[in-house]
């Protein structure tokens, strides 16, 4: 049987407010038999609850295609829903039924002529320096007739919080999101339909410093994107009688005070609960008019990410006395978001929450790492009835919360921690024999959660919270494993764009408020490090090779160029890049005292990512079909290399930068000849071995460190490291107790001290880039880049020394792929491969012979359903349409 399901608009399940000129639809396949491949399909768009007008029929397509695929020769209205479905047929002469109806719709488009609206704000006090207090904004109107459909558009100078007769609108948090203020502005719809009420509705909303006018980096400063927080919005609304009304943002709008008295992201919420009030209090004493604001709406676009949501609750798991008598909830995880509890108490009491992430060594309540980043709550009971609150516009990063003023008798049920993040599908799952590995990949998982917060932050605990570029296109791959992240970058890659400077340069972080942030030799600059910068190019390219987005390539491209125009233009020579600050090998274990830089050659890094970065120019270029471009980068690429051989590889043929992370560079961009490159596999197990078998890579070489390792013939060499409990490992870390990723590799020392107060996060995540090699590499997952986004699938695991069996899987643009194996006594080997429909897979079968595999209890050669069975470079590859197939065979070698 054949079915269509998994259906998708732009990667979203039934979205509305989209802008897309030309949405983009995807679905997956699902057969009771193997190797399906979609030969046609068909789609079929009505409007919203009218099945008998069709808008767009494509008939039957003849094509495979069945991700982003455009509705060629059509173009949606604005505001408008599309109900669509879609039917297929297969290799096999099979027609499914038409699949469920799902939904996509439009938002305002146009969004610089689209808005009635007008910018509003509370207006300045006389104490508008000193008032910290966040202000509300509220409309009432009538409402006589019913409503078909209501919706409301809105967004932001700072965040909002909606609220619609006194309910909280929607479960997105943090809104309007962090973009490229001054360049770019997302708006929100939301439906409202069946919370409207006859009679008398009341609409307002908070309003919130935020990114745009909070506190931002490390300097203590505030408002760097304006000194106003603002509100713009329009509900429209349909009659039953075909009539509309729009109720709009202008000068009838009243604003008030509120009980959130301060609210900011870095510092924490101070809330009085005595000083709240209804939204529908018809008492308007305390209402003053809005002040209208001049400021651009043709910088607004619709949301592009998905929405910062309170994904799941976590509950404490202890209750804590530390030595120095403070009482402290301990949540059993380094989490992000915030404490949500209940309380009852003597009005005017007040209560406080600190939080931080570890205790010291002595099991006290520690906070030097957050720096100037108070992550403070502070509550002022109402009175009487028990009394519920969660913060507004902050956020913490913690897995220990302090408690102030709190009653003696602490019940763990009135507490629970609130877990936000960017609400990103979870597609990758990873479990094997080592409970330590499992409790690795859930701490690259955490790190991920409480990172990904509308943008790639570096940490989510202290004065910094910044979409730092380097830590995001090392994570990258590993982040697109574990969830979807595609929407997420798509925003923030825009964001790259927006603040792309003339030249072609790369600012550190994203979006990037100012330099200002910096001191000493980084704002000279503040901004084109390399690989920094080059996320520029590596972010949108592992986005096509996962997700197969053509689309956002070519958008990207433009980008892409300038950023290698940009290197092309620094150096004294033009391959050769050996000019500005760079963070190099960043927090590299052979960094000199009192740097943050390793011993790696940063003229060296930066040339190398230059070849890298105009190699995927060049397969780019290839993908778009701009082959002249292709041919002029890898002319570029030559002369790179060259110029990178001549500086930095002796005549005999050695790296003269002699570092683990010069040589994994050289491997993994193929910068060597050969005979060099033989030489520099010896070389590099040389170093590990100088290192008693460990590590000395930072943020740079680290990511690449396992899979050069594996590509190299020295795969249990890579498992050796994989496997190191004590410093410097990664699970090192897990020994440690941590429950995330840690910043340093000995954040905790051996002996219990910090490794710093001034820089030391216990959640951040570029050293979590491991997660790629556990997928890619030890379970042997990976996309095929001649036909991206897993459409041809690669599936090549590598057993090693200290896992006895290993299960993993994604859930792709095609659907679940999974490879899992289990090694047995006497070396019997049994793989289980799960292949999407529409899609095929090469397998790899590590040690085995045709003659000694069995495919599902057949021998190979005599099972049906094999495309191909090829012998390369002495391993034996099976090519497989879609199904779920089981290997078995004794393995010619055992590992050791």
């Amino acid at each position: 049987m054949l079915t269509v399901h998994h259906l998708r608009c732009e990667y979203k399940i039934n979205p509305i407010g989209l802008d897309v000129r030309s949405p983009r639809l995807s679905w997956h396949l699902q057969s009771d038999q193997r190797n399906c491949v979609q030969t046609a399909y068909q789609i079929q768009l009505v409007l919203q609850d009218s099945h008998e007008q069709m808008v767009w029929d494509s008939g039957k397509v003849i094509s495979n295609q069945s991700i982003h695929v455009e509705l060629d020769g059509w173009l949606p209205s604005a505001r408008t829903r599309y109900d669509y479905r879609i039917k297929v047929w297969d290799n096999h002469e099979n027609e499914s039924d038409w699949s469920v109806t799902a939904f996509f719709e439009m938002g305002l488009m146009d969004s610089a002529d689209a808005w009635r609206a007008e910018w509003i704000s509370a207006p300045l006090s006389a104490e508008e320096e000193k008032d910290e207090s966040c202000p509300r904004l509220r409309t009432s109107f009538q409402l006589n007739k019913a409503v078909t459909k209501a919706r409301v558009y809105v967004t932001a100078l700072g965040l909002y919080e909606l609220h619609l007769n006194d309910k909280r609108v929607g479960e997105a948090y943090f809104t309007p999101g962090w973009t490229s203020y001054s360049k770019r502005l997302q708006y929100q719809t939301y439906d409202i339909t069946d919370s409207l009420e006859i009679g008398e509705n009341t609409l307002g909303a908070y309003l919130g410093d935020g990114w745009y006018k909070g506190y931002l980096g490390w300097k203590n400063e505030q408002q760097f994107y304006g000194k106003r927080t603002a509100l713009l919005l329009e509900l429209h609304i349909e009659y039953s009688d075909g009539s509309e009304e729009y109720i709009v943002t202008n000068e009838h709008w009243q604003s008030s005070s509120s009980a959130i008295r301060m609210s900011d992201i870095y510092m924490g919420e101070t809330y009085d609960a005595r000083l709240e009030t209804a939204w529908t209090d018809i008492d308007s004493s305390s209402w003053s008019p809005v002040e209208i604001l001049d400021h651009p709406k043709d910088i607004i676009v619709a949301q592009e990410n998905v929405p910062v949501t309170q994904v799941e609750y976590l509950q404490p798991i202890a209750i804590l006395t530390t030595p120095q008598g403070d009482r402290v909830l301990d949540m059993g995880q380094n989490m992000v978001g915030w404490m949500k509890f209940t309380i009852q108490g003597e009005s005017g009491h007040e209560v406080e929450l600190l939080h931080a992430e570890i205790l010291d060594h002595d099991g006290n309540f520690y906070t030097d790492n957050l720096r100037a980043a108070k992550q403070r709550i502070q509550y002022t009971l109402k009175g009487g009835e028990a009394e519920t609150y969660e913060p507004h516009f902050t956020f913490q990063g913690f897995r220990y919360v302090k408690l102030i003023g709190f009653p003696e008798h602490i019940n763990l049920q009135d507490f629970a921690g609130a877990v936000l993040h960017s609400n990103m599908e979870q597609t990758g799952e990873f479990k094997c024999s080592s409970p330590l590995v499992n409790q690795l990949h859930h701490n690259i998982l955490w790190g991920q959660k409480g990172n990904f917060l509308d943008v790639p932050t570096d940490c989510p605990q202290r004065d910094e919270r910044l979409g730092w570029t380097g830590d995001a296109q090392m994570f990258i791959r590993t982040a697109s494993y574990l969830m979807n992240t595609a929407p997420f970058f798509t925003k923030w890659l825009r964001d790259l764009g927006a603040d792309q400077r003339a030249d072609g340069g790369i600012p550190f972080f994203v979006p990037n408020p100012s330099s200002e942030i910096f001191s000493n030799e980084m704002q000279d600059t503040g901004h084109s490090s390399a690989a920094w910068g080059d996320a520029a190019v590596i972010c949108p390219w592992t986005l096509y090779e996962m997700y197969g987005d053509i689309r956002l390539l070519a958008e990207q491209y433009g980008s892409m160029k300038r950023w290698v125009d940009y290197i092309y233009h620094q150096g004294d020579k033009p391959y050769l890049w050996n000019t500005g600050f760079h963070f190099g090998d960043w927090l590299a274990l052979d960094s000199k005292p009192d740097s943050y830089i390793g011993a790696t050659d940063p003229d060296y890094v930066a040339t190398a990512f230059y070849a890298y970065s105009v190699s995927l120019m060049r397969k780019a270029a290839l993908a778009l079909e701009k082959n002249e471009e292709a041919a002029h980068y890898g002319e570029l690429h030559d002369h790179i290399v060259k110029a990178f051989r001549e500086e930095f590889v002796t005549p005999s043929g050695r790296i003269a930068v002699p570092t683990q992370t010069a040589v994994v560079l050289a491997l993994h961009f193929d910068l060597l000849e050969e005979s060099g490159r033989k030489r520099a596999i010896d070389q590099l197990s040389k170093l590990i071995a100088e290192a008693n078998n460990h590590l000395t890579t930072g943020f740079v070489g680290t990511p690449y460190l396992n899979p050069v390792l594996s590509e190299t013939g020295q795969h249990e060499l890579a498992y050796t490291l994989l496997f190191h409990e004590d410093y410097p490992s990664w699970l090192y870390q897990v020994t440690q107790g941590a429950t995330t990723i840690w910043e340093h590799w000995d954040g905790i020392k051996e002996d219990g001290r910090m490794w710093s107060a001034d820089m030391n996060s216990f959640n951040h995540y570029a050293y979590g880039s491991i997660g790629e090699w556990l997928y890619r590499y030890v379970a042997g997952i990976r996309a095929d880049v001649e036909r991206p986004g897993f459409q041809a699938i690669h599936i090549e695991p590598q057993p090693g020394p200290g896992l006895d069996w290993v299960e993993a899987s994604i859930e792709t643009m095609y659907g679940k792929v999974l490879s899992g194996w289990t090694r047995q006594e006497q070396g019997e080997m049994q793989l289980r491969v799960v292949v999407p429909a529409n899609t095929t897979a090469t397998v790899v079968l590590p040690n085995a012979v045709s003659d000694t595999v069995l495919l599902d209890d057949v021998a190979l050669d005599q099972a049906s359903d094999v495309n191909d069975i090829q012998l390369e470079a002495g391993q034996l590859q099976v090519m497989l349409g879609s199904g779920s197939y089981l290997f078995q065979y004794k393995m010619q070698l055992t590992e050791a």
